[in-house]
């Protein structure tokens, strides 16, 4: 068996965990006083009941970075050899799965270049480029913008 340290505690990182969790409990308690007041809405209780998740999700975070770090102590201290006879015994957890290729199928294809337009659609084109300078043409006339060139 090997010797696993603990991860280093991280002194700033434990006080922002600290000063976000409180910031949100605070952020919750005033919204429930502003729903609790004569102007208060039922957007004001929605809040009031979501700043506590927030609060738990930093908790939740920090643990799961904390774990995260002592997982990757451990692949990095198994990866290495082991000096000494020390026999430490720790629980053991399933190894998180690598990551595996996407199947085939699975996600929708890719857009491919677009086709090279065939001579009707050119055409059609062409045609629909001519009606709209035609169309253009006769509103600069009705508009009496245009000039007389002859």
């Amino acid at each position: 068996m090997e010797v696993v340290s603990a991860p280093q505690r991280r002194p700033a990182l434990i006080l922002f965990v600290v000063v976000a969790f409180a910031a949100c409990l605070g952020l919750g308690y005033w919204q429930w006083g502003r729903f609790e007041s004569g102007g208060g809405t039922y957007q004001n209780l929605g809040y009031a009941l979501q700043w506590p998740l927030f609060a738990g999700f930093v908790v939740w975070a920090y643990v799961r970075f904390v774990r995260l770090e002592r997982d990757a102590a451990e692949q990095e201290s198994a990866s290495a050899p082991v000096s000494g006879g020390a026999d430490i015994v720790r629980a053991t957890r399933p190894k998180p799965v690598a990551a595996r290729e996407i199947p085939a199928g699975l996600l929708p294809e890719r857009p491919k270049t677009a086709p090279q337009a065939d001579p009707e659609t050119a055409e059609y084109n062409r045609y629909l480029a001519e009606l709209h300078a035609s169309d253009m043409a006769e509103r600069v006339r009705t508009a009496g913008l245009h000039t007389d060139q002859s």
